[in-house]
């Protein structure tokens, strides 16, 4: 590996690491509450504050960083005024927190000590009294964490279901409009079960366009989908004949009117609900664009929403790379973010940012992408599928180091095994969990 490209893969961790930084959950909830002596406020969506007269505070979080969340929300309130405290996280990102009860749950597909959790919490919301605040604190993977599924439906036939979902290359919205309509917390049910209750969420958005609808599937805000929207998705996947029948009752029984639609927006029960946005995939492009620029690149945005299958994303990125090195005169940066999926075809280990990398190292050879470039791909959370990779960093001599060890990639990459392919050219990224998930940052310096 020569010098300059050696350098290129610093700068790439680097803004990598200030992206996920500008995405710190614990800062992000500090901003975001008031305290004056015994009082405890809240700066709203509008950036306006508002001081409550609650008697009594109960703490919701889950997610990824609920661990974070809730330390600094712990900090925030008066000690008079806490009432139940509760995170919920992933075995990855579970810090023990004094006075408040720390849970685990799994991630991706939901386990016992999940629905274990969502009793727990439906328990909290429950309890909350007409005045007082139950403050929600949400981040990225909630939706996993917290399986409450209806009573007809298992949580056997429920993860059963969002296996089947995660393998067909479903988008995070297509996903959470099928568990919305499968559970009693999301799509709005965590606020219909704190009603008449003060509802207010502090959201760390993991969702291109920060659709609060769907970040953890909505659980505190109103469900605009309906089930024919979940039939017709399961159906497009062609995943209805294989999903387990008390899913498919459920769903046709719901669409029949024989059961109640998720709440909408005129339900009554969002009447003392309201959210603020407090970090999201777009401010940690932001941070990368202006770490790029510290150090000495040109930048220029591909995309603030990338979407689509993992590798015929990659390819377009090599010919956009391509035309764009014609007129190039000094370092550039290109910076993207969002959230890709994969198809899986094969039966190998990887994700889709590990998918992505491979894949542009693949495409870049194939295409004739010259000079020295770096390419990044990783998942601001710290882990890539199931794997202790959060992505990938590739590089223009990463193929030769493949051929090199016996790989051949291009099988590696129709196995969908991309996590061994990068690690015999030693272009894993590897950081640890985060304790954040605001989607995925790609970063490509030539």
């Amino acid at each position: 590996m020569n010098r300059c490209v050696e350098q290129m893969r610093q700068d790439a961790l680097y803004c990598f690491k200030a992206g996920i930084e500008a995405a710190d959950p614990y800062l992000a909830v500090k901003r975001h509450l008031l305290t004056d002596g015994n009082q405890f406020g809240l700066v709203l969506a509008d950036a306006s504050q508002y001081f409550g007269t609650w008697p009594k505070i109960h703490v919701i979080a889950f997610g990824k960083a609920a661990c974070a969340m809730a330390k600094s929300a712990k900090e925030c309130i008066p000690e008079p005024l806490l009432g139940c405290c509760v995170a919920v996280a992933n075995d990855e990102n579970v810090i023990a927190l004094e006075g408040v009860d720390v849970l685990v749950a799994a991630h991706p597909l939901p386990d016992d000590r999940g629905f274990k959790a969502a009793k727990m919490c439906a328990g909290i919301a429950e309890s909350a009294k007409k005045d007082e605040l139950v403050l929600v604190l949400i981040s990225g993977g909630g939706s996993a964490l917290l399986p409450y599924p209806v009573e007809s439906v298992t949580l056997q036939d429920k993860i059963a279901t969002t296996d089947l979902l995660l393998a067909s290359g479903a988008t995070i919205n297509q996903m959470n409009c099928v568990r919305k309509h499968l559970s009693q917390l999301k799509g709005g049910g965590l606020a219909k079960l704190a009603y008449p209750a003060d509802v207010h969420a502090l959201i760390l958005s993991d969702v291109l366009g920060d659709d609060v609808s769907a970040i953890a599937s909505g659980p505190t805000v109103a469900d605009e989908t309906t089930y024919a929207d979940a039939i017709a998705i399961l159906e497009d996947k062609s995943l209805w004949d294989k999903i387990p029948i008390s899913v498919r009752q459920h769903l046709e029984h719901g669409r029949n009117g024989k059961i109640p639609e998720t709440p909408k927006p005129d339900d009554s029960v969002f009447a003392n609900t309201s959210y603020t946005l407090v970090g999201s995939n777009s401010l940690s492009v932001h941070a990368l664009i202006q770490t790029a620029q510290a150090q000495g690149y040109k930048t220029q945005l591909y995309s603030d929403h990338l979407c689509g299958e993992a590798k015929d994303e990659a390819e377009k990125l090599v010919l956009f790379a391509k035309k764009t090195i014609r007129s190039m005169s000094t370092p550039l940066a290109i910076i993207a973010g969002g959230e890709t999926t994969v198809t899986l075809k094969g039966n190998g280990r990887g994700g889709r940012n590990q998918e992505m990398a491979l894949a542009f190292a693949i495409s870049a050879q194939q295409h004739g992408l010259t000079g020295n470039w770096v390419f990044l791909s990783g998942g601001t959370d710290g882990r890539d599928g199931p794997t202790d990779a959060a992505g990938g960093v590739v590089d223009s001599g990463t193929i030769q180091r493949m051929l090199a060890a016996d790989i051949n990639p291009g099988e590696l990459l129709a196995n969908n095994d991309s996590y061994p392919a990068l690690k015999a050219s030693h272009d894993l990224l590897i950081t640890g969990a985060t304790g954040t998930n605001v989607a995925d940052l790609q970063l490509l310096l030539i």
